[in-house]
């Protein structure tokens, strides 16, 4: 018989969001596929957790495929998990959870938290529906046709960026898509979270003035262009 993949959610930065079911699952997997083991080794050992770890990145996803596979083939139970949230969401694991799909074997995904879904709520926007983007192209063309197409939908926006890239992605935003209301959500979960909400211009201002503490992954949240257009009526 086969074994089986779980795609383990972790926490985005607080232990404590950790489920009951993931924390078992990891226990009982013969080995644990890791974006990064030793940041991993922390949160096994919050949870007494000893199975063994595999590093599985970017740089080297594509090879742990046939690794995976023959595993699984063995009946052996495996464990993907990334340092923060879901696997696979702007975060290595796509290439390994499709692969184990379209070769036929079993898998499953045990949720937990998302920086999206807490981004979304914290920065009070439409959330009926939203696009999300992760890290968009830094530079040249296909950065800007990511921007003309946040611009056109009337969806809300969720972006990442890093803090030294936050102030070229908001001057780009209000370029493309005017002075929109919108979120710098950071830190999200930990002691230190921080949401700043306000228009793209107002938060660039504050960012200037460092009013904005430039720490940790940061999450954009854009207002849609209906909305964005009926605040201007």
């Amino acid at each position: 018989m086969h074994g089986r993949l779980y795609v383990v959610g972790t926490p985005i930065g607080n232990l404590e969001d950790m489920s009951f079911r993931a924390v078992r699952i990891l226990k009982e997997a013969d080995i644990c596929l890791a974006e990064d083991t030793r940041h991993t080794k922390k949160l096994f050992s919050h949870y007494d957790i000893h199975t063994e770890l595999l590093s599985c990145y970017r740089y080297n996803e594509k090879k742990r495929v046939d690794t995976v596979c023959g595993l699984l083939d063995q009946g052996k139970t495996i464990a993907l998990v990334s340092d923060a949230g879901m696997p696979g969401i702007s975060d290595p694991g796509e290439i390994v959870i499709r692969s184990v799909i379209e070769r036929g074997y079993a898998l499953e995904v045990i949720p937990g938290a998302s920086s999206v879904l807490v981004s979304l709520l914290m920065a009070g926007f439409r959330t009926d529906q939203f696009s999300f983007y992760g890290f968009i192209p830094r530079k040249g063309n296909k950065r800007n046709k990511r921007l003309r197409h946040i611009a056109d939908s009337d969806l809300t926006a969720i972006l990442f960026e890093s803090p030294l890239r936050l102030e070229s992605l908001l001057k780009d935003t209000l370029a493309f898509c005017g002075d929109r209301k919108a979120a710098v959500c950071r830190e999200l979960t930990k002691m230190f979270e921080s949401v700043e909400r306000g228009t793209i211009n107002a938060l660039l201002i504050r960012l200037k003035q460092k009013k904005i503490t430039l720490k940790g992954e940061c999450v954009l949240v854009v207002e849609g262009k209906d909305a964005f257009e009926k605040n201007q009526e």
